[in-house]
Protein backbone atom coordinates (compact mmCIF):
# COMPACT_ATOMS: atom_id res chain seq x y z
CA UNK A 1 0.00 0.00 0.00
CA UNK A 2 1.31 3.44 -0.87
CA UNK A 3 2.54 5.17 2.28
CA UNK A 4 1.73 8.80 2.98
CA UNK A 5 3.44 10.38 5.95
CA UNK A 6 1.08 11.36 8.76
CA UNK A 7 2.55 14.86 8.74
CA UNK A 8 1.12 15.50 5.28
CA UNK A 9 -2.44 15.90 6.57
CA UNK A 10 -4.33 15.65 9.85
CA UNK A 11 -4.87 12.18 11.26
CA UNK A 12 -8.56 11.76 12.06
CA UNK A 13 -8.16 8.26 13.47
CA UNK A 14 -10.03 6.65 10.62
CA UNK A 15 -9.48 3.08 9.45
CA UNK A 16 -8.25 4.31 6.05
CA UNK A 17 -5.79 6.92 7.30
CA UNK A 18 -2.86 6.90 4.90
CA UNK A 19 -4.96 5.86 1.91
CA UNK A 20 -5.23 8.41 -0.89
CA UNK A 21 -8.25 8.38 -3.18
CA UNK A 22 -8.48 10.34 -6.41
CA UNK A 23 -12.09 10.81 -7.46
CA UNK A 24 -12.98 11.89 -10.99
CA UNK A 25 -16.70 11.52 -10.49
CA UNK A 26 -19.97 13.33 -10.77
CA UNK A 27 -23.43 13.38 -9.24
CA UNK A 28 -23.90 10.43 -6.83
CA UNK A 29 -22.49 7.00 -7.72
CA UNK A 30 -18.77 7.80 -7.65
CA UNK A 31 -18.83 10.81 -5.30
CA UNK A 32 -20.86 9.11 -2.58
CA UNK A 33 -18.51 6.11 -2.63
CA UNK A 34 -15.53 8.44 -2.24
CA UNK A 35 -17.34 10.33 0.52
CA UNK A 36 -17.75 7.17 2.59
CA UNK A 37 -14.05 6.37 2.14
CA UNK A 38 -13.33 9.91 3.34
CA UNK A 39 -15.46 9.30 6.44
CA UNK A 40 -13.30 6.24 7.08
CA UNK A 41 -10.19 8.41 7.05
CA UNK A 42 -8.99 8.37 3.44
CA UNK A 43 -7.58 11.52 1.89
CA UNK A 44 -9.95 12.12 -1.04
CA UNK A 45 -8.95 14.50 -3.81
CA UNK A 46 -11.89 15.37 -6.02
CA UNK A 47 -10.92 16.34 -9.57
CA UNK A 48 -13.41 18.71 -11.20
CA UNK A 49 -13.61 20.60 -14.47
CA UNK A 50 -12.59 24.24 -13.95
CA UNK A 51 -15.44 26.79 -13.95
CA UNK A 52 -18.01 23.96 -14.13
CA UNK A 53 -17.26 21.29 -11.54
CA UNK A 54 -19.33 18.29 -10.63
CA UNK A 55 -22.75 18.45 -12.29
CA UNK A 56 -24.39 18.04 -8.88
CA UNK A 57 -23.24 21.59 -8.04
CA UNK A 58 -25.90 22.73 -10.50
CA UNK A 59 -28.85 21.04 -8.79
CA UNK A 60 -29.98 23.81 -6.41
CA UNK A 61 -32.41 23.47 -3.55
CA UNK A 62 -34.58 26.11 -5.24
CA UNK A 63 -34.36 29.14 -7.51
CA UNK A 64 -33.85 31.25 -4.40
CA UNK A 65 -31.46 28.90 -2.56
CA UNK A 66 -28.62 27.98 -4.89
CA UNK A 67 -26.98 25.52 -2.50
CA UNK A 68 -26.95 21.93 -3.75
CA UNK A 69 -28.16 19.20 -1.43
CA UNK A 70 -26.77 16.59 -3.82
CA UNK A 71 -23.29 18.08 -3.75
CA UNK A 72 -23.32 18.68 0.01
CA UNK A 73 -24.57 15.15 0.69
CA UNK A 74 -21.90 13.38 -1.38
CA UNK A 75 -18.77 15.47 -1.00
CA UNK A 76 -18.01 16.28 2.63
CA UNK A 77 -14.44 15.80 3.77
CA UNK A 78 -12.86 16.04 0.31
CA UNK A 79 -10.39 18.40 -1.28
CA UNK A 80 -11.31 19.90 -4.65
CA UNK A 81 -8.73 20.17 -7.44
CA UNK A 82 -9.94 22.09 -10.50
CA UNK A 83 -8.25 20.37 -13.44
CA UNK A 84 -9.17 20.01 -17.10
CA UNK A 85 -8.42 16.43 -18.07
CA UNK A 86 -9.18 17.17 -21.72
CA UNK A 87 -5.93 19.08 -22.26
CA UNK A 88 -2.52 17.42 -22.17
CA UNK A 89 -1.22 19.56 -19.32
CA UNK A 90 -4.19 18.55 -17.18
CA UNK A 91 -3.72 14.91 -18.14
CA UNK A 92 -0.08 15.06 -17.02
CA UNK A 93 -1.08 16.49 -13.64
CA UNK A 94 -3.63 13.71 -13.16
CA UNK A 95 -0.98 11.09 -13.96
CA UNK A 96 1.35 12.64 -11.38
CA UNK A 97 -1.50 12.58 -8.86
CA UNK A 98 -2.22 8.91 -9.53
CA UNK A 99 1.44 7.96 -9.15
CA UNK A 100 1.07 8.54 -5.41
CA UNK A 101 -2.53 7.33 -5.03
CA UNK A 102 -4.09 4.11 -3.82
CA UNK A 103 -7.56 4.29 -5.35
CA UNK A 104 -9.10 6.01 -8.35
CA UNK A 105 -12.88 6.32 -8.56
CA UNK A 106 -14.60 7.45 -11.72
CA UNK A 107 -18.16 7.22 -13.02
CA UNK A 108 -17.92 9.14 -16.25
CA UNK A 109 -19.65 7.60 -19.27
CA UNK A 110 -17.66 4.48 -20.29
CA UNK A 111 -14.83 5.33 -22.65
CA UNK A 112 -14.43 8.91 -21.41
CA UNK A 113 -11.35 8.34 -19.27
CA UNK A 114 -9.87 6.07 -21.94
CA UNK A 115 -10.43 8.80 -24.53
CA UNK A 116 -8.42 11.18 -22.39
CA UNK A 117 -5.61 8.65 -22.06
CA UNK A 118 -6.47 7.96 -18.43
CA UNK A 119 -7.94 4.47 -18.54
CA UNK A 120 -6.96 1.61 -16.29
CA UNK A 121 -4.26 0.25 -18.60
CA UNK A 122 -2.44 3.58 -18.66
CA UNK A 123 -2.75 4.25 -14.94
CA UNK A 124 -1.79 0.72 -13.88
CA UNK A 125 1.19 0.89 -16.23
CA UNK A 126 2.50 3.80 -14.19
CA UNK A 127 1.28 2.59 -10.79
CA UNK A 128 0.72 -1.19 -10.73
CA UNK A 129 -0.66 -0.91 -7.19
CA UNK A 130 -3.54 1.35 -8.19
CA UNK A 131 -7.11 0.19 -7.48
CA UNK A 132 -9.19 1.63 -10.31
CA UNK A 133 -12.94 1.69 -9.59
CA UNK A 134 -15.12 2.38 -12.59
CA UNK A 135 -18.83 3.03 -12.13
CA UNK A 136 -21.15 2.83 -15.13
CA UNK A 137 -24.85 2.68 -15.86
CA UNK A 138 -25.13 -0.70 -17.57
CA UNK A 139 -21.82 -2.50 -17.03
CA UNK A 140 -18.48 -2.59 -18.88
CA UNK A 141 -19.44 -5.26 -21.43
CA UNK A 142 -22.28 -5.90 -23.86
CA UNK A 143 -24.33 -3.84 -26.32
CA UNK A 144 -25.39 -1.26 -23.72
CA UNK A 145 -21.96 -0.80 -22.14
CA UNK A 146 -21.32 2.55 -23.78
CA UNK A 147 -24.72 4.03 -23.04
CA UNK A 148 -25.00 6.93 -20.67
CA UNK A 149 -27.49 6.58 -17.85
CA UNK A 150 -28.45 7.70 -14.37
CA UNK A 151 -30.36 6.46 -11.35
CA UNK A 152 -33.74 6.24 -13.09
CA UNK A 153 -32.19 4.24 -15.93
CA UNK A 154 -31.30 1.46 -13.52
CA UNK A 155 -34.51 1.58 -11.52
CA UNK A 156 -36.37 1.10 -14.80
CA UNK A 157 -34.11 -1.36 -16.62
CA UNK A 158 -33.40 -3.58 -13.59
CA UNK A 159 -37.07 -4.16 -12.79
CA UNK A 160 -37.31 -2.14 -9.58
CA UNK A 161 -40.03 0.20 -10.84
CA UNK A 162 -42.12 -2.67 -12.19
CA UNK A 163 -42.76 -3.84 -8.62
CA UNK A 164 -43.62 -0.58 -6.89
CA UNK A 165 -47.15 0.54 -6.13
CA UNK A 166 -50.38 -1.47 -6.24
CA UNK A 167 -51.97 -3.73 -8.82
CA UNK A 168 -53.96 -1.73 -11.33
CA UNK A 169 -52.10 1.50 -10.62
CA UNK A 170 -49.16 3.09 -12.41
CA UNK A 171 -45.71 2.08 -11.15
CA UNK A 172 -43.62 4.81 -9.59
CA UNK A 173 -39.88 5.29 -9.13
CA UNK A 174 -38.40 4.99 -5.67
CA UNK A 175 -38.26 8.59 -4.45
CA UNK A 176 -34.52 8.64 -3.83
CA UNK A 177 -31.49 7.95 -5.98
CA UNK A 178 -31.57 4.37 -4.72
CA UNK A 179 -29.69 2.85 -7.67
CA UNK A 180 -26.85 5.34 -7.28
CA UNK A 181 -26.74 4.85 -3.51
CA UNK A 182 -26.55 1.04 -3.76
CA UNK A 183 -23.93 1.23 -6.49
CA UNK A 184 -21.84 3.58 -4.37
CA UNK A 185 -21.85 1.02 -1.56
CA UNK A 186 -20.71 -1.64 -4.03
CA UNK A 187 -17.86 0.59 -5.20
CA UNK A 188 -16.77 0.95 -1.58
CA UNK A 189 -16.95 -2.82 -1.06
CA UNK A 190 -14.99 -3.47 -4.24
CA UNK A 191 -12.35 -0.89 -3.41
CA UNK A 192 -11.80 -2.25 0.09
CA UNK A 193 -11.64 -5.85 -1.15
CA UNK A 194 -9.10 -4.85 -3.80
CA UNK A 195 -6.98 -3.10 -1.16
CA UNK A 196 -7.02 -6.29 0.94
CA UNK A 197 -5.99 -8.35 -2.10
CA UNK A 198 -3.24 -5.84 -2.86
CA UNK A 199 -1.85 -6.27 0.64
CA UNK A 200 -1.25 -9.93 -0.29
CA UNK A 201 -0.11 -9.58 -3.89
CA UNK A 202 1.29 -6.07 -4.16
CA UNK A 203 -0.84 -5.40 -7.23
CA UNK A 204 -3.95 -3.35 -7.69
CA UNK A 205 -6.76 -4.16 -10.08
CA UNK A 206 -9.76 -2.77 -11.91
CA UNK A 207 -13.11 -2.85 -10.10
CA UNK A 208 -16.28 -2.45 -12.19
CA UNK A 209 -19.65 -1.57 -10.67
CA UNK A 210 -22.81 -0.60 -12.52
CA UNK A 211 -26.17 0.84 -11.59
CA UNK A 212 -27.89 -2.02 -13.42
CA UNK A 213 -25.91 -4.75 -11.70
CA UNK A 214 -26.29 -3.11 -8.31
CA UNK A 215 -30.07 -2.95 -8.68
CA UNK A 216 -30.20 -6.61 -9.66
CA UNK A 217 -28.08 -7.53 -6.62
CA UNK A 218 -30.35 -5.45 -4.41
CA UNK A 219 -33.21 -7.67 -5.60
CA UNK A 220 -31.33 -10.97 -5.31
CA UNK A 221 -34.12 -12.71 -3.39
CA UNK A 222 -36.80 -11.53 -5.77
CA UNK A 223 -34.79 -12.51 -8.85
CA UNK A 224 -34.03 -15.88 -7.28
CA UNK A 225 -37.78 -16.36 -6.85
CA UNK A 226 -38.29 -15.70 -10.55
CA UNK A 227 -35.34 -17.86 -11.64
CA UNK A 228 -36.52 -20.76 -9.46
CA UNK A 229 -40.26 -20.56 -10.14
CA UNK A 230 -40.61 -18.84 -13.48
CA UNK A 231 -43.19 -16.57 -11.86
CA UNK A 232 -42.94 -12.79 -11.64
CA UNK A 233 -43.03 -11.78 -7.97
CA UNK A 234 -45.67 -9.09 -8.46
CA UNK A 235 -46.28 -5.59 -7.16
CA UNK A 236 -45.66 -4.43 -3.60
CA UNK A 237 -49.33 -3.85 -2.69
CA UNK A 238 -48.27 -2.26 0.63
CA UNK A 239 -46.36 -5.43 1.48
CA UNK A 240 -43.96 -7.91 -0.10
CA UNK A 241 -45.53 -10.67 -2.19
CA UNK A 242 -42.68 -13.05 -1.35
CA UNK A 243 -43.46 -12.94 2.35
CA UNK A 244 -46.64 -14.96 3.05
CA UNK A 245 -47.32 -13.42 6.42
CA UNK A 246 -48.66 -10.39 8.19
CA UNK A 247 -46.13 -7.99 6.75
CA UNK A 248 -47.14 -4.57 5.46
CA UNK A 249 -48.21 -1.03 6.18
CA UNK A 250 -51.60 0.03 7.53
CA UNK A 251 -53.36 3.41 7.80
CA UNK A 252 -53.88 4.85 11.26
CA UNK A 253 -56.05 7.82 12.20
CA UNK A 254 -53.13 10.20 11.62
CA UNK A 255 -50.65 8.32 9.45
CA UNK A 256 -49.37 4.80 8.81
CA UNK A 257 -47.75 1.97 10.75
CA UNK A 258 -45.67 -0.95 9.49
CA UNK A 259 -46.27 -4.42 10.91
CA UNK A 260 -43.09 -6.33 10.14
CA UNK A 261 -44.10 -9.98 10.47
CA UNK A 262 -46.02 -11.47 13.39
CA UNK A 263 -44.30 -14.26 15.30
CA UNK A 264 -46.95 -14.68 18.00
CA UNK A 265 -50.37 -14.41 16.37
CA UNK A 266 -52.48 -14.86 19.56
CA UNK A 267 -50.45 -12.18 21.34
CA UNK A 268 -50.71 -9.81 18.40
CA UNK A 269 -54.43 -10.15 17.77
CA UNK A 270 -55.09 -9.91 21.50
CA UNK A 271 -53.01 -6.75 21.80
CA UNK A 272 -54.89 -4.97 19.02
CA UNK A 273 -58.19 -5.95 20.65
CA UNK A 274 -59.45 -8.38 18.00
CA UNK A 275 -58.67 -11.95 19.09
CA UNK A 276 -61.52 -13.19 16.89
CA UNK A 277 -59.39 -12.54 13.80
CA UNK A 278 -57.06 -15.32 14.92
CA UNK A 279 -59.69 -17.97 14.18
CA UNK A 280 -61.32 -16.35 11.16
CA UNK A 281 -61.67 -19.12 8.60
CA UNK A 282 -60.84 -16.77 5.74
CA UNK A 283 -57.22 -16.39 6.76
CA UNK A 284 -56.44 -18.73 9.63
CA UNK A 285 -53.60 -20.55 7.86
CA UNK A 286 -50.07 -19.77 8.98
CA UNK A 287 -49.02 -18.90 5.42
CA UNK A 288 -51.04 -16.14 3.84
CA UNK A 289 -51.56 -16.26 0.09
CA UNK A 290 -51.89 -12.92 -1.62
CA UNK A 291 -55.66 -13.40 -1.74
CA UNK A 292 -55.88 -14.17 1.97
CA UNK A 293 -53.50 -11.33 2.75
CA UNK A 294 -55.77 -8.90 0.91
CA UNK A 295 -58.75 -10.02 3.00
CA UNK A 296 -56.84 -9.75 6.27
CA UNK A 297 -55.42 -6.36 5.34
CA UNK A 298 -58.94 -5.06 4.71
CA UNK A 299 -59.92 -6.05 8.25
CA UNK A 300 -56.77 -4.65 9.81
CA UNK A 301 -57.17 -1.38 7.92
CA UNK A 302 -60.36 -0.78 9.88
CA UNK A 303 -58.72 -1.76 13.16
CA UNK A 304 -55.63 0.44 12.83
CA UNK A 305 -57.59 3.41 11.47
CA UNK A 306 -59.32 3.75 14.86
CA UNK A 307 -56.23 5.05 16.70
CA UNK A 308 -53.15 7.18 16.10
CA UNK A 309 -49.78 5.84 15.06
CA UNK A 310 -48.24 6.71 18.42
CA UNK A 311 -51.11 4.95 20.22
CA UNK A 312 -50.45 1.77 18.26
CA UNK A 313 -46.71 2.00 18.90
CA UNK A 314 -47.44 2.20 22.63
CA UNK A 315 -49.76 -0.82 22.39
CA UNK A 316 -47.35 -2.99 20.41
CA UNK A 317 -44.06 -2.12 22.12
CA UNK A 318 -44.64 -4.25 25.25
CA UNK A 319 -45.58 -7.28 23.13
CA UNK A 320 -42.19 -7.62 21.46
CA UNK A 321 -43.79 -7.49 18.02
CA UNK A 322 -41.83 -5.99 15.16
CA UNK A 323 -43.37 -2.71 14.05
CA UNK A 324 -42.38 0.79 13.01
CA UNK A 325 -44.17 4.07 12.43
CA UNK A 326 -44.07 5.23 8.81
CA UNK A 327 -42.23 8.52 9.18
CA UNK A 328 -41.29 11.48 7.04
CA UNK A 329 -37.82 13.01 7.01
CA UNK A 330 -38.62 15.58 9.69
CA UNK A 331 -39.76 12.84 12.07
CA UNK A 332 -36.65 10.77 11.36
CA UNK A 333 -34.36 13.73 12.04
CA UNK A 334 -36.21 14.39 15.32
CA UNK A 335 -35.66 10.81 16.52
CA UNK A 336 -32.82 10.63 19.10
CA UNK A 337 -32.09 7.07 17.93
CA UNK A 338 -30.70 8.42 14.66
CA UNK A 339 -28.38 10.82 16.48
CA UNK A 340 -27.15 8.49 19.21
CA UNK A 341 -25.94 6.08 16.53
CA UNK A 342 -24.32 8.79 14.43
CA UNK A 343 -26.65 8.52 11.44
CA UNK A 344 -27.03 12.28 11.74
CA UNK A 345 -24.39 14.51 13.24
CA UNK A 346 -23.56 18.11 13.98
CA UNK A 347 -20.76 19.65 11.98
CA UNK A 348 -19.26 23.08 11.42
CA UNK A 349 -19.89 24.81 8.10
CA UNK A 350 -17.49 27.05 6.23
CA UNK A 351 -18.47 30.13 8.24
CA UNK A 352 -18.11 28.44 11.61
CA UNK A 353 -21.79 27.70 12.25
CA UNK A 354 -23.03 24.40 13.64
CA UNK A 355 -25.15 22.56 11.07
CA UNK A 356 -26.90 19.20 10.97
CA UNK A 357 -25.55 16.73 8.41
CA UNK A 358 -25.97 13.10 7.41
CA UNK A 359 -23.49 10.99 9.36
CA UNK A 360 -22.09 7.53 8.72
CA UNK A 361 -24.03 4.26 8.38
CA UNK A 362 -21.03 2.35 9.73
CA UNK A 363 -19.64 2.36 13.26
CA UNK A 364 -16.12 1.36 14.27
CA UNK A 365 -15.08 0.66 17.85
CA UNK A 366 -11.41 1.60 17.37
CA UNK A 367 -11.23 3.81 14.27
CA UNK A 368 -14.32 6.02 14.29
CA UNK A 369 -15.61 7.70 11.18
CA UNK A 370 -15.68 11.46 10.76
CA UNK A 371 -18.27 13.67 9.07
CA UNK A 372 -15.35 15.70 7.74
CA UNK A 373 -15.09 19.27 6.55
CA UNK A 374 -17.87 20.87 4.50
CA UNK A 375 -18.10 19.97 0.83
CA UNK A 376 -15.38 22.03 -0.87
CA UNK A 377 -15.76 25.02 -3.12
CA UNK A 378 -14.77 24.33 -6.72
CA UNK A 379 -10.97 24.30 -6.89
CA UNK A 380 -10.63 25.23 -3.23
CA UNK A 381 -7.56 23.04 -2.76
CA UNK A 382 -5.98 23.24 -6.23
CA UNK A 383 -2.75 24.96 -5.23
CA UNK A 384 -2.49 22.97 -1.99
CA UNK A 385 -2.69 19.63 -3.79
CA UNK A 386 -0.35 20.63 -6.61
CA UNK A 387 2.31 21.87 -4.20
CA UNK A 388 1.89 18.68 -2.19
CA UNK A 389 2.69 16.46 -5.20
CA UNK A 390 5.77 18.45 -6.19
CA UNK A 391 4.66 21.32 -8.43
CA UNK A 392 6.14 24.76 -7.85
CA UNK A 393 4.33 28.10 -8.01
CA UNK A 394 5.95 28.68 -11.42
CA UNK A 395 4.63 25.30 -12.55
CA UNK A 396 1.15 26.28 -11.38
CA UNK A 397 1.34 29.51 -13.38
CA UNK A 398 2.34 27.53 -16.48
CA UNK A 399 -0.56 25.13 -15.95
CA UNK A 400 -2.95 28.08 -15.81
CA UNK A 401 -1.50 29.45 -19.02
CA UNK A 402 -1.96 26.04 -20.65
CA UNK A 403 -5.64 25.99 -19.65
CA UNK A 404 -5.28 23.02 -17.31
CA UNK A 405 -6.54 24.83 -14.20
Amino acid sequence: MTTHEAAERPHNGGALHGVRVVEAGLLVQGPQAAALLAQMGADVIKVELPAVGDQSRWLPISLEDRRSAYFAGCNRGKRSLALDLRVDAGRQVFLRLVDDADVVITNFTPGTMEGWGLGYDVLSGRNPAIVYCSGSAFGPLGPDSGRAGADLSAQASAGMISRTGKDGEAPTPVASTIADHIASQNIVSGALAALVARARTGRGQRVDVSLLGSQIWAQASEYSYYLMSGQLPGRANRSNPLIPGLYGIFPTSDGWIAIVGVTDRPLFFGAIGHPELLDDARFDAGLLTEAKKALLFAELDKVFAARTTSDWCAVLAPTGQRFAPVRNYAQVVDDPQTWINGYFANAVNDVGESVRVVGSPIGFSETPTSVGAPAPELGEHTEEVLLEIGFSWDDIDRLRTAGAL
